[in-house]
């Protein structure tokens, strides 16, 4: 007696399709009209969603209708992973160069970015920039044209983007820091320091954010945000600049110290005293028991741990530290504490200055030094190892999927994340982008990424900056 796949209960096919994948559960649509209305069931591409990410947004998936959301939400994005994946030119992305600065490029952010993770996936990336030549300037990714331009002032000197308030933060050489909206480039405040160079952090509670200023001088300000009104300043390295500012992914810490000084230890601030400080109430802080930091980053997933790369026993070797925040209370007052969970030697391969730390999840560190980028383990095991670049790397951007790197060789390298079946993650070197004609530039100063688009920005041998923009698309 011949079988009939047909007779099978609408209930018995879907849970046999459940076991099948994205080819096989299309495939097996087209068989007869019971197979097909089994396999457009919605609960099985929302499975497969769950299963391949994480984090779903079926919102950004409006075609189709409600019924094929998760259908169409899993199909646009592995579409567009598996665009950015091959990286194949003008088949997988397009390449527009961002010019209009006639100095140097300083810095550069995302106002407007894409993430799987918010309602914007869709939406058309935005990214301001600042230069020598006193403007800043805000770009449409996509189509590579300007949207506006400050006026001239003096060089500026750094450029942070608040991506939740749709703020922009300058500081000049002069020493003035100016907040702007970023959607129309309006002046907004500003507010002047004695320092010739500040670097800018946007930070604090969401119901009440700042904005960090380190100076040359080794000062920290905590200025409020957006009306850049001074409500504590506190000297944290004396004579040697600010160059370590970050905030934690929950923004309740802040973290500050100086590359210049190895013998000074760098501190957490509880962000929450900064914007209440004063000179008879100072902000809550704590010394990180370590000397000659060089680089730091907290974790995405464990927000009150804090990685550093600083000083060893070993002159030749630099050590790798976790370190735990957490506040202790009692009767009289509160403190902070800072312990170390974890420590490792790392080999140097570079000037100290050269080395660049970035973090994923609760338990990844990606480490480049010179031309070399290498994944650990917070034990210090060596998960991954790639010299894809000639030249040194100047830039890492690290997000969920992938890892792109900036080098003064004028490519950028993209890498993505991959777990096998026991959930084990690895990094897979894919493809290189590049950044024009080495006759006319000295290659990439920097890199940002959104879940569409990669932005660098590239030193011009005539002194006149200019971005390149990668955007991918479903």
């Amino acid at each position: 007696m011949e079988f009939d796949s047909s007779s099978l209960s609408l209930d018995c096919l879907i849970h046999i399709f459940s076991f099948l994948h994205e080819d096989e559960l299309t495939r097996a649509s087209g068989v007869c009209k019971v197979w097909h209305e089994a396999a457009e069931t919605p609960w099985l591409w929302r499975q497969l969603c769950l299963q391949r990410w994480p984090f779903c947004n079926v919102a950004r998936a409006a075609s189709g209708g409600e019924k094929r959301a998760w259908k169409s939400y899993y199909l646009q994005r592995s579409h567009l992973e598996n665009k950015m994946e091959t990286g194949r030119s003008c088949a997988d992305y397009t390449c527009k160069s961002l010019r209009g600065h006639t100095g140097r490029i300083v810095g550069f952010g995302y106002l407007l970015g894409s993430s799987v993770c918010s309602e914007e996936w869709n939406s058309t990336p935005v990214v301001c920039s600042a230069s020598t030549d006193g403007t800043v300037r805000a770009w449409d990714v996509q189509q590579g044209a300007q949207l506006w331009a400050s006026p001239a002032q003096s060089a500026l000197y750094d450029i942070a983007v608040d991506q939740e308030k749709r703020l922009v933060f300058t500081s000049d050489t002069a020493g003035l820091v100016k907040a702007w909206e970023g959607l129309s480039g309006r002046e907004v405040a500003s507010f002047p320091t004695s320092s010739s160079g500040c670097r800018l952090l946007p930070c604090g509670p969401q119901d009440q954010p700042l904005l960090a200023v380190g100076t040359n001088g080794g000062s920290l300000y905590t200025l409020s945000s957006p009306c850049l009104t001074q409500l504590s300043c506190k000297v944290v390295c004396d004579t040697f600049r600010i160059n370590l500012l970050l905030s934690s992914p929950d923004r309740k810490w802040l973290f500050a110290g100086t590359k210049e000084n190895a013998d000074f230890s760098p501190q957490v601030f509880s962000s929450e005293s900064l914007s209440g400080a004063s000179e008879a109430d100072p902000p809550l802080c704590r010394s990180v028991p370590v000397l000659g930091c060089v680089a730091a980053a907290f974790l995405p997933s464990e927000p009150a741990r804090v990685v550093l790369i600083h000083s060893s026993e070993d002159i030749h070797k630099k050590a790798v530290s976790v370190f735990s925040i957490h506040m202790k209370k009692s009767k009289y007052k509160e403190e902070i504490l800072v312990e170390q969970v974890e420590t490792f030697q790392l080999d140097a391969g570079g000037r100290d200055s050269d080395v660049l730390l970035h973090t994923r999840g609760s338990d990844t560190l990606v480490i480049a030094q010179a031309n070399t980028l290498r994944v650990y383990t917070l034990k210090g095991a060596v998960l991954a190892s790639f010299e894809d670049h000639t030249e040194p790397i100047v830039a890492v951007c690290v997000d969920s999927f992938r890892v792109v790197t900036a080098s003064r060789d004028l490519s950028l390298r993209v890498l993505t994340w991959k777990k096998d079946r026991d959930s084990v993650l690895s990094l897979q070197s894919r493809y290189h982008l590049l950044g024009g004609s080495h006759t006319m530039s000295r290659g990439f100063t920097g890199v940002a990424c959104d879940y569409v688009s990669i932005v660098a920005s590239v030193e011009a041998i005539n002194g006149k900056d200019s971005l390149k923009a990668y955007s991918f698309s479903c």
